[in-house]
């Protein structure tokens, strides 16, 4: 997998990665969600997780009560990769379905 240079970086979380940050000197990029509940937390994970595996890329994930932060970086490239920007719209797809659900 090919690096994404910063720009392109910058410009997705500006337009439709608003919830995502860098993190680790531009090498990551993350999002913090708040589940109405645990359960609701783990459910969240559970359907990131098939996501994940469907797409053979894997986030980091850290679970704190309804407090979900997923982390997304190719390791194997060293860096950010279309990867990770098409998992994380996938884990905002998936995060207003459990808004709306």
């Amino acid at each position: 997998m090919t690096l994404l240079p910063e720009a392109d970086i910058e410009r997705a979380l500006q337009d439709d990665l608003s919830r995502w940050r860098l993190e680790d000197g531009a090498e990551a990029i993350s999002r913090e969600v708040e589940a109405p509940t645990f359960l609701d937390g783990i459910a969240l994970v559970q359907r990131v997780a098939q996501a994940a595996e469907e797409a053979d890329h894997h986030p980091d994930i850290d679970i704190r009560y309804t407090k979900v932060t997923f982390t997304l970086s190719t390791h194997s490239a060293g860096g950010l990769t279309s990867k990770d920007l098409d998992l994380a719209r996938r884990i905002d797809e998936l995060v207003e379905q459990l808004r709306t659900s």
